[in-house]
């Protein structure tokens, strides 16, 4: 039986690189959307078993209901990605109340309700994996983005907490906290190159690593409640700018 696997925003950017890469290794991935279906169909349609779902995860309820309307029809939902995310600009000096409620529901309130839904509806052999994208920026934070870099914040405070209280001594629950990848924002090509290596490594990370920690934390070695950076060091600096902004100065 292969196991399955839903990945949020796997139509676009590093949600692709997850789907991809488990594709590969043999699971059925459902390919979550929520306003590029072109995509996500014509990714579904490369991998070897998947299929797609859309849901508009401004709305918390109906991705509960999502996640519950799955668990009932796969039998082995093994694991659950929180990739996507909003990422919208706002200062320590103007938070904008728009962008702070759609961020905190997209980046926190919603991707925890549907790990929380998961871990009580889906049926997996050998445990449940649950893993939350957060953001090298949990230690190493700068004023840009304000909202956004709240609701991480937000977010990644759920992982140990959900890994104390997990249904089974099986299930995992754990953190991916990436640095810079690909072009954020309104980033020229140039720009992203400079920024993605403000690094200790002075490398840009590339999003196969990131997909590549996943599948290995598919297999829970780790124990629950661990989130692994994948950011050649990025957290470990103290950077008074979010990186698109330190590249243009």
């Amino acid at each position: 039986m292969q196991p399955a696997i839903l990945i949020t925003g796997a139509a676009r950017r590093i949600g692709t690189t997850f789907a991809r890469t488990f594709g590969k290794a043999g699971w059925h991935v459902v390919v979550h959307y929520g306003h590029s279906r072109a995509e996500a169909e014509a990714l579904a349609s490369e991998l070897p078993s998947a299929e797609c779902i859309s849901c508009d995860l401004t709305d918390s309820d109906a991705a509960a209901a999502m996640v519950e309307a799955l668990a009932g029809r796969l039998p082995d939902w093994r694991m659950l990605i929180n990739s996507a995310a909003v990422f919208r600009e706002d200062t320590i000096h103007a938070l904008d109340p728009a962008i702070f409620a759609e961020a905190m529901a997209v980046n926190a309130a919603t991707p925890t309700r549907m790990a929380q839904a998961f871990l009580a509806h889906a049926r997996a052999a050998g445990g449940r994996r649950v893993i939350e994208l957060t953001d090298q920026k949990l230690l190493n934070p700068n004023p840009d983005f304000l909202s956004y870099t709240m609701a991480k914040h937000a977010f990644a405070a759920t992982i140990r907490l959900m890994a104390m209280v997990a249904p089974s001594p099986a299930d995992r629950i754990y953190g991916l906290a990436p640095g810079a990848m690909l072009p954020s924002f309104d980033q020229q090509p140039d720009e992203h190159l400079l920024s993605g290596r403000m690094n200790l490594l002075e490398r840009l990370n590339d999003a196969q690593e990131l997909a590549d920690a996943a599948l290995f934390l598919s297999e829970g070695w780790l124990a629950s409640g661990e989130t692994l950076f994948i950011d050649s060091g990025q957290h470990l600096l103290s950077q008074p700018r979010d990186v698109l902004f330190l590249a243009r100065e």
